[in-house]
């Protein structure tokens, strides 16, 4: 089996993540793609972060009804900071003989250097990142191959300036977000 893996802090999740998880999934073949929100990401600041619960319930929200894809807890079960790596372990113990793509964001490339025990993830999983608007692909290292998305400039911080403004955010992120976010007051201080 191919499958594919989208960590990420999903602060909420919007329609950007489910078009690169979607599109990637197409173009590679991928037999599912499992959505993997963090408990505290390694490279991000802690404020304006929803609890952990809250966001995995958003991806659960999302992802409904598309049966290629599903959601792990794995990283907020772990509690503190999350590191790719040791995800991509547990995965590769969990599915030994597949095939596991870790799909990122074009944004997310000028960290990689920083990550703890990069060179094993890659080891480990294809390093797949789609492109993003407004993060042009310059020296990609070669252990990453890129799949082009649909041009979609929306990101989790815009979402959240949007509501802290009382400005709307709909269909920025699937109806079922947008009413759980409405109903529960997110990201609203």
């Amino acid at each position: 089996m191919k499958i594919g893996i989208l960590g990420g802090t999903f602060n909420p999740i919007h329609i950007g993540h489910l078009i690169l998880a979607e599109e990637v999934r197409e173009k590679l073949g991928l037999d599912k793609v499992i959505f993997v929100p963090t408990y505290l990401p390694p490279h991000k600041e802690v404020l304006g972060i929803a609890q952990a619960q809250a966001r995995l319930t958003m991806v659960k929200l999302a992802i409904e009804g598309n049966h290629y894809f599903s959601v792990s807890d794995k990283e907020i079960k772990r509690d503190g900071r999350s590191y790719t790596i040791d995800t991509i372990r547990e995965f590769k113990k969990e599915y030994p003989q597949d095939e596991l793509y870790f799909i990122i964001g074009s944004d997310l490339l000028k960290y990689l250097e920083d990550w703890k025990d990069l060179h094993e993830v890659a080891k480990l999983a294809k390093f797949i990142a789609g492109t993003r608007p407004g993060y042009p692909l310059e020296e990609i290292p070669s252990y990453i191959d890129t799949v082009a998305i649909r041009a979609v400039d929306v990101s989790g911080f815009q979402i959240r300036e949007c509501i802290k403004q009382s400005r709307s955010f709909r269909y920025l992120v699937p109806e079922a977000v947008y009413k759980y976010i409405t109903e529960n007051r997110l990201y609203e201080d």
